[in-house]
């Protein structure tokens, strides 16, 4: 067996749902709402797949779904993308990711990262050959410097992998930190994987800022997005990736040699959803942003140190001014088993001398499932009172 992936340990997330159905929790761990997604994309789906055409589409993807993910671009966020050489439909993005690191690492290519992250890079790195080389970020504010990046890139790196927004840690990078990193892939001659599924999930009046959309990156980045997250059909798997024609046909061969395409009727929905005015994707901001400060005033009330969540579906706290002698693990396992609530310790997203004591909470449900979360969540600081 390949190695690899046969010493990998059980994932926390896999354990976390196992005890928060054994202990009939409420489970805050695993990242989806409770939210089904808008009906009308969900109705497009359904008429496509009894009306429309179920063979093998294009492996690039639908046409009316490229040109839909050009348009949406160009109107979110200032892109001009070619819809027949520059975009690509995925089975989700972490296939995308995974045909991105295949298709543009050799043996020995070194790949920064950084941490904490999301739990399929790293695999997916080493599997590709790749080397992996870790910027460790700090809470609260999670940001990179000069420094950190001068110590991580050498003549070896030849692919950054740039999560923005930052899962867990929330974070939406600005402008600034953007540019610092393009200066950094210039130098090395590297290319950036960028993914940005959270891009839609941003909050505060914030906007997304693409790292493709920066001049000098417009011939060095793949843009990897997802309708699974913005349409909150996480199971969709749905993925968009956006990149130079001279990339992309090379990521095409990868995408081909891995599932080579994906169902013609969500296809079909998403090409609709991505159309939808501008209106549904600023509800749909203002009412997780609400859910956001519910959730967030409800752990300050219980006296946890609340880290800020500028995107995503995900609220920090860090455990270590509240001297609980206990890491984020364990806090977590105690949290399940005890008090019946689930949570993920951010050490999972971690590979190299991990935080302990930083645990994450998804806030994307509804208001009787926090409101009955932060009830139990208070006993367990009771309990160590």
């Amino acid at each position: 067996m390949n190695s690899i992936f046969a010493e990998l340990p059980v994932s926390i997330f896999e354990v976390m749902s196992r005890l928060a159905r054994e202990h009939d929790a409420v489970n805050l761990g695993q990242g989806f709402p409770d939210d089904p997604g808008p009906e009308d994309v969900r109705r497009r789906a359904a008429e496509a797949v009894v009306d429309g055409w179920n063979q093998y589409p294009s492996s690039l993807g639908l046409p009316e779904l490229r040109h839909a993910v050009a348009a949406h671009y160009k109107h979110w966020q200032d892109l001009s993308l070619d819809p027949e050489t520059e975009i690509m439909i995925t089975s989700g993005a972490t296939e995308a990711i995974a045909g991105a690191l295949l298709a543009l690492i050799e043996p020995g290519d070194e790949v920064v990262l950084f941490q904490p992250l999301y739990d399929a890079y790293l695999p997916l790195v080493r599997r590709a050959g790749g080397v992996p080389r870790i910027v460790k970020l700090e809470p609260p504010h999670w940001r990179f410097t000069e420094e950190m990046l001068a110590q991580a890139f050498t003549p070896k790196t030849r692919v950054v992998m740039f999560n923005n927004p930052l899962n867990p840690a929330g974070t939406v990078y600005p402008r600034e930190d953007l540019e610092l990193l393009a200066r950094f892939c210039e130098k090395f001659d590297a290319i950036a994987i960028c993914d940005e599924v959270w891009e839609h999930v941003v909050f505060d009046g914030r906007r997304h800022v693409p790292l493709l959309g920066l001049p000098q990156m417009r011939e060095r980045c793949v843009k990897i997005g997802s309708a699974g997250k913005i349409f909150s059909l996480t199971g969709w798997k749905v993925g968009f990736v956006c990149a130079a024609p001279s990339i992309l046909r090379v990521l095409a061969k990868a995408h081909q040699f891995i599932t080579f395409t994906t169902p013609p009727n969500l296809q079909a929905a998403v090409a609709y959803g991505l159309g939808k005015a501008d209106d549904y994707f600023e509800t749909m901001r203002r009412d997780l942003q609400r859910s956001r400060d519910r959730f967030a005033a409800g752990l300050k009330g219980l006296g946890f140190p609340v880290l800020e969540a500028q995107s995503t579906y995900f609220i920090n706290v860090d455990l270590k001014p509240l001297g609980l002698n206990e890491d984020d693990e364990s806090f977590c396992k105690r949290l399940v088993t005890e008090h019946k609530v689930a949570a993920i310790p951010v050490s999972a997203f971690c590979a190299d001398e991990p935080l302990r004591s930083v645990v994450r909470f998804c806030f994307a449900k509804r208001d009787a499932t926090l409101d009955l979360a932060l009830e139990r969540i208070a006993g367990a600081l009771k309990h160590t009172g």
